[in-house]
């Protein structure tokens, strides 16, 4: 993969971060930290940090961080 391929997923997946977060921290404060909307939040959230992480730890085995 080339920097730029790396540069334009990672970006792409820390959009997804940030808004998963602000998601998140809006319904902190407007004090919504249970229920079925804090639920779906704090998922969306988690998954976007996997799909994150699973793409910076990709082995070096040559497995493509473009299958995600």
């Amino acid at each position: 993969t080339s920097v730029d391929d790396f540069r334009t997923k990672s970006h792409e997946l820390l959009i997804e971060l940030d808004a998963a977060t602000m998601g998140m921290m809006q319904l902190v404060s407007s004090r919504c930290v249970s229920g079925p909307v804090w639920e779906e939040a704090t998922r969306r959230h988690h998954d976007a940090y996997e799909v994150w992480n699973t793409f910076l730890n990709v082995p070096e085995s040559g497995a493509s961080p473009d299958a995600l």
